[in-house]
């Protein structure tokens, strides 16, 4: 009886391993990349824990399908490490507060499709800029009340809405009364009420807009030119010795054309993946 039960013990102990083991939905990264030899920068497999939301297409996001970490970070984050070889090592973090955490020092990076503004510089440094991007209206496809920005303001019964804390709610408040902008935690949240007809319009970056229409091309459309143009970068906590090596990595990334490539691959018109074929990140429930 006593041999039984240990048996049972141990085949128990075995099969939770396997089961913990097996999921493909174990965070990416925490693999020390590249090599001394080939390293713009020798980090000597230093661990660098990079905060991403999970939930911001295409920049990071949980596949429903297998629950895999996907994006563009991942892929820029494991070349990066590649080329300096260090370890990267992927968090999830809700977007608001996330610059706050980094400049604390609680991540050693905030990537999460950031935009460099004078404000958010004075409490983190940031890498150089490695996409430039356009904030457009999100809109019911089809939609005839307005073609552009300055028709959306002139239109009084309109409402839009984005996620608080970003550059579009600052956009979004800048051009309208805080009355006629609903904040959301999450832009899926944004697009939803959009979709349901609870508002009207919602302030995007042009990329992540593309995200959303995959499957929703048939009642989404991004409406009218840009209202600005800014540049994405990561965030460092002040001071971070991490700045001038990411750097380095990342003009040898853009001089031989990896940028243009990961660019392309998420950024273009063949990035398929729509907010529908993601998990919930760092909002998911406990």
């Amino acid at each position: 009886m006593f041999n039984k039960k240990i048996l049972f013990i141990l085949f128990v102990l075995v099969a939770l391993t396997l089961s913990a083991c097996g999921g493909s939905d174990a965070p990416r990264g925490g693999e020390c990349l590249g090599t001394a030899d080939d390293a713009v920068v020798d980090l000597d497999c230093q661990e660098i824990t990079i905060a991403v939301e999970n939930a911001y297409l295409p920049f990071n996001y949980v596949s429903l399908d297998d629950g895999s970490w996907l994006g563009w970070d991942y892929d820029a984050w494991e070349e990066i490490c590649t080329r300096l070889h260090c370890t990267p090592v992927f968090v999830e973090a809700v977007w608001d507060g996330m610059i706050v955490a980094v400049s604390d020092g609680q991540y050693d990076v905030g990537a999460d499709g950031i935009t460099i503004t004078e404000d958010r510089d004075e409490i983190v440094d940031f890498s150089i800029g490695y996409v430039a991007i356009e904030q457009k209206l999100l809109a019911r496809l089809g939609e005839d009340r307005f073609t552009d920005i300055d028709s959306f303001v002139a239109d009084e019964s309109l409402v839009s809405g984005t996620q608080t804390g970003t550059t579009n709610y600052e956009s979004a408040i800048k051009y309208l009364p805080v009355e006629r902008v609903q904040a959301f935690e999450t832009f899926p949240f944004a697009v939803q009420s959009l979709i349901a007809g609870d508002i009207d319009a919602v302030f995007i970056d042009e990329v992540a807009g593309q995200g959303y229409l995959g499957d929703n091309a048939d009642v989404l459309e991004l409406v009218g030119p840009s209202m600005s143009s800014d540049f994405l970068g990561f965030a460092f906590p002040n001071g971070s010795d991490l700045v001038d090596p990411v750097n380095q990595a990342l003009r040898a990334m853009a001089a031989d054309g990896f940028l243009d490539e990961i660019n392309g691959k998420y950024f273009g018109p063949g990035f398929s993946v729509s907010y529908d074929d993601m998990g919930d990140g760092a909002y998911a429930e406990e």
